[in-house]
């Protein structure tokens, strides 16, 4: 019996730590586990936190091929195709009149470009697209086209934007005219003028060339 006794003792003095770090243990993972609470809280929430966009509109107003005042926007598009305002002389629908013209004749269109946005336009330019004419004979001097011998003069003010012939508008790069703040507007006269050199054969003949004008914000 003396010889199981001891070993039965040990046992019970090692067994009683590894009991006691268990329950330790256990002890911490239970604390672990519990969720922990603040006495005191404090919090803000934004509910109306908002962005929006801004509009670039550009209006145009000028006189129709019947002298009549029409108006062109852009709109929500942000382009438009303005067949009513005819800057290379609608304003003058008399029988001397853009159609009408002799050589040596100048027509001059007043418009008025607004920025009715909600934008600053930094940027303000002005390009001519394609001259097309309707010449079925020929044409005078060195000019190889009616678009040739027509000037197109672009001012604001008595600051020329442009001058140049049609064809050359063409193929010009854009001209800038400047910043229009949202709200303001720009008046520009256009003078479409026939050269004093054109003839007999350029008679009963038409040039046609689109215009575009762009805002950059």
């Amino acid at each position: 019996m003396p010889k199981t006794t001891a070993p039965r003792r040990a046992h019970r003095r090692l067994a009683l730590p590894v009991i006691v770090a268990g329950g330790l243990s256990s002890l911490l993972l239970a604390f672990s586990l519990t969720p922990t609470f603040s006495a005191l809280t404090a919090a803000i929430t934004n509910n109306a936190n908002t962005a929006g966009t801004g509009t670039l509109v550009m209006e145009e107003t000028g006189p129709n091929g019947s002298g009549t005042t029409a108006t062109c926007s852009s709109g929500a598009t942000g382009t438009a195709n303005c067949t009513d305002i005819n800057k290379y002389g609608g304003s003058n629908p008399s029988t001397s009149g853009y159609l009408n013209m002799k050589p040596g004749d100048a027509q001059t269109t007043t418009v008025t470009i607004k920025n009715t946005g909600t934008l600053n336009a930094s940027t303000f330019t002005v390009k001519g697209g394609a001259c097309a004419d309707a010449t079925q004979g020929s044409v005078s001097g060195s000019a190889s086209t009616l678009c040739d011998l027509y000037t197109i003069d672009i001012k604001q003010g008595a600051t020329t934007i442009y001058s140049g012939t049609a064809t050359a508008f063409a193929s010009a790069a854009a001209a800038n005219i400047g910043a229009v703040t949202a709200g303001s507007s720009v008046t520009l006269t256009v003078t479409a003028t026939l050269s004093s050199s054109a003839t007999i054969a350029n008679q009963g003949h038409t040039i046609t060339q689109p215009i575009t004008w762009t805002f950059n914000a």
